[in-house]
């Protein structure tokens, strides 16, 4: 298990450099501040970040690199206030949106939403990723959609808090303005939502600032227009330069575009820490809170609990609590997930294993305090389901290294399908060897393998990061704080057929 964090921790490492040393130079030698620089500045100092999906697009994109999907997000304090953080890398291919970067983003606008957390976001993008354009743009989980949720969210009296750094890439010059520069915008509740601008926002990203409730622009470097100089040069033979068409003296003096006038990034963040100030935001926790304990034995030792052999057993519980009282207390679900799923025979069929399972899925579905889950192990099958896989909407889910998640073990699904054709062959009156099975086995072994890796998943977005198990504690912790942000809703349960 040393080995696998170790490994985890050597990966992280190089993420975090982003696009790379020369990307970097290029962006500092324009005054900017890198995104975890801006991060760490916008956040109360010595607090901590806790970072979602830092794998997203890990080895996604064949050889093509785009470290955590060219984008940051996670939950930090500021001036005391829990927010969903994010930020775009303009060091990775100039901050532009990758499938991946759009579900990215999605996927931190729903953990504002569903634990009431005011959103920073900090935009410095070049938009769309265009040679990807068909898988950014149209469909409904694309950037549409974004928009599309900013307006219901709005007309249910929730505001949304918005930071945004843009680019200085001018991609209004192109084809469709709807997707050259969108940038997007995320959604909390009951909060204000707050627009810095510190360079290009073009298109449908001048509806960031536009549709804010504060709106912060930096002088000679943030521009807001639905057109560049480029787009206003084709449509009406006009020649402007991207300062006078929307720049901050513009839309500062003259539009009324934006409120507060920048000098710089420092300056900018400044202004967005004194905006969430005045907030006037209360965190309302309605369950009661114990001092924390320390736990019996040291964080590391789980090491040597839980190895990287998911065949060898290991104890994990000590007292557990029904979902349906758990959910009449208001007392959050935490699911640590070591499973090959329900138990198959015919000893168990004829128990109603089905309807069990049937209850026990149920039971997790309707549950509406909040949900973490943490996959240490094995998540197979239909247990996947019943510990509160991704597809059962837990506020956060995280993985170990050592964890593997598929629709079963690979050796379970390399003998199913060699005994399917072994029986198929029979029929045909033809041989089925050894030799073919071991063939056909191994590839098959291989991919699941491959497939059901953590970083598989992390890439993909199945879950909100992988963490060293020595961390557990702090991420759960973490995690619980953000979600006693919400109110709990009611439980009503679905029909149990007993």
């Amino acid at each position: 298990m040393k080995v696998l964090v170790d490994e985890l921790k050597s990966r992280s490492e190089k993420i975090k450099l982003g696009g790379g040393e020369k990307a970097r130079r290029l962006h500092t030698s324009r005054g900017k501040l890198l995104p975890r620089e801006r991060i760490d500045r916008l956040l109360d100092p010595g607090t901590p970040f806790l970072e979602f999906s830092q794998f997203a697009a890990y080895e996604l994109y064949g050889k093509e690199e785009v470290p955590a999907g060219g984008i940051i997000t996670g939950i930090g304090r500021v001036s005391g206030v829990e927010c969903v953080v994010v930020a775009n890398d303009a060091t990775v291919k100039g901050g532009t949106y990758y499938p991946v970067t759009v579900k990215k983003h999605l996927r931190a606008q729903e953990v504002a939403q569903q634990n009431h957390l005011p959103c920073i976001y900090l935009v410095d993008s070049g938009g769309a990723n265009l040679p990807r354009q068909a898988d950014v743009f149209p469909d409904r989980d694309h950037f549409g959609r974004i928009f599309f949720n900013q307006a219901r969210l709005s007309s249910e009296g929730i505001a949304q808090v918005v930071l945004v750094f843009a680019s200085s890439l001018l991609y209004a010059c192109l084809t469709l303005p709807l997707i050259t520069d969108l940038n997007p915008i995320f959604h909390t509740a009951h909060l204000l939502m707050i627009a810095v601008v510190m360079g290009s926002c073009t298109a449908g990203g001048a509806y960031v600032p536009a549709m804010a409730d504060e709106s912060i622009i930096v002088q000679k470097q943030g521009t807001i227009f639905l057109g560049g100089p480029p787009l206003v040069k084709a449509a009406t033979g006009e020649e402007v330069s991207a300062e006078d068409l929307g720049g901050a003296d513009l839309h500062c003096k003259k539009s009324g575009v934006t409120d507060h006038y920048a000098l710089d990034d420092n300056h900018a963040l400044h202004l967005a820490r004194k905006t969430v100030r005045r907030l006037n935001y209360r965190k309302n926790i309605e369950v009661t809170i114990e001092p924390t304990e320390a736990p019996l034995y040291a964080a590391d030792e789980l090491y040597g609990i839980v190895g990287d052999n998911l065949k060898r057993n290991f104890d994990v519980r000590e007292g557990t609590h029904f979902i349906q009282l758990c959910c009449q207390r208001n007392i959050p679900l935490v699911f640590l997930q070591n499973i090959t799923g329900f138990m198959v025979g015919r000893e168990y069929e004829a128990g109603g294993i089905a309807k069990d399972g049937a209850k026990m899925v149920t039971a997790v579905a309707c549950a509406n305090v909040p949900k973490i889950t943490v996959i240490i192990g094995g998540s197979y099958g239909a247990g996947n389901y019943g510990m509160c896989g991704r597809a059962y909407s837990p506020r956060f889910l995280y993985m170990w290294p050592n964890s593997r998640i598929s629709v079963m073990g690979g050796e379970q699904a390399a003998t199913v399908l060699a005994t399917i054709t072994k029986d198929q062959r029979a029929r045909e009156g033809k041989e089925f060897t050894a030799e073919q099975e071991a063939a056909m086995k191994e590839p098959i072994v291989r991919r699941f393998e491959e497939e059901g890796s953590p970083y598989y998943s992390s890439a993909r977005l199945w879950d909100d990061g992988i963490i060293d198990p020595a961390d557990t504690r702090l991420v759960l912790g973490l995690s619980l704080s953000a979600a006693l942000n919400a109110p709990t809703k009611k439980t009503h349960f679905g029909v149990f057929r007993m």
